[in-house]
């Protein structure tokens, strides 16, 4: 049997569906439509499945720092590049992010690689690890954040020409695929860099850098978060080191 004529089983992500699929292995990690029910969905095996939730079983998550943080976290969806998740880590803080919840495939601390790229970020910032993404973004909609994708869409507006919301999720996916498409679904709020080049994406590391500063700087400038800009200055001031 030849690479190409290899098959691999995926679900449909839709709770009306649910439906297995058989698909040729190469499109696995593509966004692909259900033919049971049409939905656009990211093609993951249904073996990785279990072996998500049996990661999610057993990985603690961090605390992070006891430091005034804003109303802004994100989502971290199959990031492949432990690098790439390190480098988030170290933005995240700089920015005040409140918390990082890696979903699917991301990769978690402790992990050198990470280590090498965030610098003792990955111990300033909360985080904690969920095996489905639409879950945890089901909870934290819940908790009253607005999802906000980081996508190069049709439908996302310039990253310039928006209104943030009182409590930002930003959503980032997959290095190729990017954000899969049952998570573009429940973000009401899809955004993009302009791009000025040939490539028309950057990479989600770089991408995460440019959109959480100015989600930062856009919730840190409302009169509502007078009294945190003084709290977290003093946190500052008040941190060991």
């Amino acid at each position: 049997m030849s690479p190409n004529d290899r098959t691999a089983r995926v679900r449909c992500p839709s709770p009306a569906c649910g439906r297995t699929i058989e698909i040729v292995s190469e499109w696995l990690g593509r966004n692909m439509y259900c033919p049971a029910c049409g939905v656009r969905m990211t093609a993951r095996p249904v073996s990785l499945e279990g072996d998500l939730r049996s990661k999610e079983a057993r990985v603690r998550g961090g605390e992070g720092a006891a430091v005034a943080r804003i109303p802004l976290v994100a989502l971290v969806d199959n990031v492949r590049s432990l690098w790439n998740v390190g480098s988030i880590f170290r933005t995240a803080d700089a920015c005040g992010v409140r918390h990082l919840f890696l979903t699917g495939i991301s990769g978690c601390p402790p992990r050198p690689e990470i280590s090498k790229t965030a610098l003792g970020a990955e111990e300033a910032v909360a985080w904690s690890y969920h095996a489905v993404a639409a879950e945890a973004l089901g909870r934290l909609c819940g908790e009253g954040y607005t999802p906000v994708a980081v996508e190069t869409s049709e439908q996302a507006a310039s990253i310039g020409k928006i209104r943030w919301p009182e409590r930002v999720c930003l959503v980032m996916g997959n290095e190729v695929a990017g954000v899969s498409p049952e998570l573009l679904a429940a973000c009401p709020i899809q955004v993009k860099i302009p791009m000025f080049g040939v490539k028309n994406s950057l990479n989600v590391a770089v991408a995460f850098g440019i959109v959480a500063f100015l989600a930062s700087a856009a919730l840190r400038s409302e009169p509502r978060y007078a009294d945190h800009r003084s709290s977290a200055a003093d946190g500052r001031r008040n941190r060991p080191g």
